[in-house]
């Protein structure tokens, strides 16, 4: 091929043929279009102005995971396809330490609610347990698959993680010991987490079924399926502050609010067309946000169940958070765009630039001052956001 084209070019050089130019052009112009059509990527993004105020670039590969240390407001974590983690800080370019030893891609992050340790979980099926400087303190095994999230019990060291061979894992980080394994969901379990209160754990799976569970003894209390619930495989979830409901999303399009103490759907969302991928709790409100791969983000309200504002996009929403206790959210889009919402008037406020791949993942400094978004570009970045506070 390359021969070809150095043929082509010394031809060019050599004689200045007018129809070879105009023939040139016209075939870049056909092309363009295309390329956009396939891609959407590279051409958009060639002019894009870079609204971030620091770049991450220790990774060589697409990023998956970020999480923000709840306690230190520069300390974050990455991960990706590249098989590893980084922890590293926000404005300081010379620090980072890797997080070395997974065999595969760093799919979860997750730090204690202390902010003492970090847990990153992989496909190879290991979740790995590190202080918050970097430093290994243990490896727990026992999935037989990837894992696909990891979450830290409210108050202690306790490490929950979901496994693409359906089970569900709990261990004690601070002795590095198994302590439980939930079994009964069908397929993947896709998303979960330890109810505010501890006393609960909520999973969701490709199964099509919420099951909530005792922690201590590892029973199951629940399992929510059938309707009115969801016809197809769960995405994400969230639980309420007081620990009495749990949100779910799925790839039917519906969101669906369960009673996780009776097992029962007490309402459903219906306004989305395509999966949803991210649903979060207002936590100063009764509102609810969720996004599709519908282009969507719906603000709900609650106490209702209906839409407040529908908030278009250019493509599919791959996941928000709400900032902090104001009225705001920030959504990640597969159009490499990071946006900033008003709940109240439904208005884009602010649209960040620089990525130029999918959104993965967002997370939020601890002092609430900085975003950070870590997209398949393979770089994580951060944009200041304080005065959405």
């Amino acid at each position: 091929m390359s021969g070809t084209g150095n043929d082509e070019e010394d031809h060019g050089e050599v004689f200045l043929d007018e129809d070879d130019i105009i023939q040139e052009v016209t075939v870049d112009e056909e092309d363009l279009p295309n390329v956009d059509d396939d891609e959407g990527s590279d051409a958009e993004f060639l002019d894009e102005t870079d609204d971030s105020m620091h770049i991450f670039t220790g990774h060589t590969g697409e990023l998956y995971a970020v999480a923000c240390s709840p306690t230190d407001a520069t300390l974050v974590a990455t991960g990706g396809g590249d098989d590893k983690g980084f922890l590293w800080r926000i404005g300081q370019g010379d620090w980072a330490s890797e997080l070395q030893g997974h065999k595969d891609s760093v799919s979860g992050l997750a730090f204690s609610a202390d902010g003492q340790l970090l847990a990153s979980g992989c496909f190879g099926g290991l979740i790995k347990v590190w202080d918050s400087s970097g430093n290994l303190k243990c490896t727990l095994d026992g999935p037989g698959g990837g894992i696909e999230w990891v979450r830290w019990h409210p108050r202690g060291h306790l490490v929950l993680a979901g496994s693409e061979d359906s089970t569900v894992w709990m261990w004690n980080a601070d002795k590095c010991a198994y302590l439980n394994m939930f079994s009964g969901h069908g397929s993947n379990v896709t998303c979960g987490d330890f109810t505010p209160d501890g006393k609960t754990i909520c999973t969701g799976s490709d199964d099509a079924t919420l099951r909530i569970w005792n922690p201590r003894s590892g029973d199951n209390i629940h399992v929510v399926k059938g309707h009115p619930y969801h016809t197809e495989g769960l995405t994400c979830l969230t639980i309420s502050l007081d620990s009495t409901l749990a949100l779910t999303g799925s790839k039917d399009s519906a969101v669906h609010i369960v009673n996780i103490t009776t097992g029962k759907v007490v309402s459903s969302l219906n306004a989305h067309s395509d999966s949803i991928e991210c649903v979060g709790l207002s936590v100063s409100s009764p509102w609810a946000a969720t996004g599709g791969m519908d282009k969507k983000l719906i603000v709900w309200d609650l106490q209702h169940s209906l839409p407040r504002c529908t908030c278009d996009h250019e493509d599919g929403v791959s996941c928000l958070s709400w900032l902090g206790a104001s009225r705001f959210l920030a959504t990640g889009c597969v159009d490499g765009k990071v946006r900033i919402w008003d709940s109240l008037s439904g208005d884009c406020v602010r649209t960040f630039s620089g990525h130029s791949h999918a959104i993965q993942s967002l997370g939020v400094s601890a002092d609430g001052e900085f975003l950070v978004s870590v997209s398949l570009d393979g770089t994580a970045r951060v944009f200041e956001i304080a005065e959405f506070k």
